[in-house]
C-alpha cells in the first residue's frame, strides 16, 4: 500500500523559508518521479516542482529561483526547499509519486503553507 506523508508546512512571513518533506513507503522509491503540487482556495491544483528518479528537475515558472526540489533515495524522501516565500505561495502542498505502472500517481494528505504579508 502506497503511503506518502508530508510534513514541514506552517505559517511564515513573506520573505521567509520553509522546507517540506514527503516520506514514501510501499513503492520502489528510486524509480518514481516525485512531484510537489499545490492548491490554493478556489484554484486548481498545480505542479510546483518535479524530480525524476535520475534527478532531473522541473519547476513552475512562478517558483523558479526560489524553490528547490531534491530527493534522498536512501531515505525514501523528497524535499521542497522554499525560499523568499510570497503570500501567493499560500496553499495546501501535496506530494505525488508516479511510475510507469501508476502514471497518475499517488497522493499524500497535504500540508498547509501560509505566507503572511
Amino acid at each position: 500500500q502506497v503511503q506518502l506523508v508530508e510534513s514541514g508546512g506552517g505559517l511564515v512571513q513573506a520573505g521567509g523559508s520553509l522546507r517540506l518533506s514527503c516520506a514514501a513507503s510501499g513503492i520502489i522509491f528510486s524509480i518514481n518521479t516525485m512531484g510537489w503540487y499545490r492548491q490554493a482556495p478556489g484554484k486548481q491544483r498545480e505542479l510546483v516542482a518535479g524530480i525524476t528518479g535520475s534527478g532531473s528537475t522541473n519547476y513552475a515558472d512562478s517558483v523558479k529561483g526560489r524553490f528547490t526540489i531534491s530527493r534522498d533515495n536512501a531515505k525514501n524522501t523528497v524535499y521542497l526547499q522554499m525560499n523568499s516565500l510570497k503570500p501567493e505561495d499560500t496553499a495546501v502542498y501535496y506530494c505525488n509519486a508516479a511510475s510507469p505502472w501508476n502514471p497518475k500517481g499517488s497522493w499524500g494528505q497535504g500540508t498547509q503553507v501560509t505566507v503572511s504579508s
